[in-house]
């Protein structure tokens, strides 16, 4: 047997002990994730409500979300939410990470209690900002008060609930981002940071022409979960909202949530889930395409 037959058997082992390590992972995404899509996809276009019979009504139900005002406003909703939480967070949580990317005893300190909020449940998390913003006893009422000003109903004004919403989800989400960053910063090489301080370069020129292109490919990343993420909202509007003031909070994922667990309209709520699924899609590859799938800056 020559050297070439040798290392083909050899790979062809290889690859059946691969194909064997991932099918039970294989297995999870079909059962859990696969099957349901085209599950939810056929009750999307009958009159399932959990009671009866499915029925196909083709694409009634598609047609029907166009002229729904309910969920037009949570697709506005949903979009300006996307907007002003994910720009601000990765922004915030570039900065907090370049800070803190030095070193120092005091530093794994600082980076827990960042990063705290992000392994917190989101149900805490809302029932503490809650209170937070209650128009009574709320901790933000009260400062206002210390100071004589007057004080606020932060969530139930309909001017002022959203942006509550995105205030909590910032702070929530921003230690996530840090630790992404931090890990991006430690792939940097110093020797591009030793070449710039001996050509005479700033702190900002330094950031502006080092880390940031080769943060590129970790913004790639968190820009593509955080648009994924961003398009789910629905635990923080839920339980500080319920979608009000006049539904100037509703999401897309509340909707499909009141829909078919509340009216019962299981084969609407289908539809739109269908269409988010959709949107999240031509989101994403809109991303890959003009952000170049996030590859590395040539710096040198």
């Amino acid at each position: 047997m020559n050297k070439s037959t040798g290392m083909k058997k050899s790979k062809g082992r290889y690859d059946k002990c691969a194909y064997v390590m991932i099918f039970p992972a294989y297995c999870i995404f079909t059962i859990f994730i696969l099957v349901p899509i085209f599950v939810v996809f056929y009750y999307s276009i009958t009159n399932f409500n959990m009671y009866t019979t499915p029925e196909l009504v083709g694409f009634k139900n598609y047609i029907n979300l166009f002229t729904d005002g309910d969920f037009l406003i949570s697709v506005k909703n949903t979009l300006f939410y996307s907007v002003f939480t994910l720009f601000p967070q990765l922004a915030l949580g570039l900065l907090v990470a370049v800070l803190l990317y030095r070193k120092s005893k005091l530093l794994p300190l600082f980076r827990t209690a960042f990063y705290i909020p992000n392994v917190m449940s989101m149900v805490c998390i809302s029932m503490v900002w809650l209170w937070i913003f209650d128009p009574t006893y709320g901790v933000l009422n009260m400062i206002l008060k210390s100071f004589g000003a007057s004080t606020k109903m932060w969530l139930q004004d309909p001017n002022m609930a959203m942006f509550c919403v995105i205030l909590m989800s910032i702070w929530k989400s921003c230690g996530y981002s840090m630790v992404i960053f931090l890990s991006g910063l430690t792939s940097i090489p110093d020797s591009l940071y030793e070449a710039a301080s001996l050509d005479g370069g700033t702190a900002l020129q330094k950031f502006w022409y080092i880390t940031w292109p080769m943060l590129r490919p970790t913004t790639f990343f968190l820009l593509v979960t955080g648009v994924v993420n961003s398009f789910s909202v629905f635990e923080q509007v839920n339980i500080m909202t319920n979608g009000g003031p006049l539904k100037m909070t509703t999401t897309i994922v509340h909707q499909i949530y009141r829909r078919g667990f509340l009216e019962f309209k299981m084969g609407y709520a289908s539809a739109m889930s269908v269409m988010l699924l959709a949107f999240s899609i031509l989101v994403t590859i809109l991303i890959f395409k003009y952000g170049s799938g996030g590859q590395d800056v040539d710096v040198s």
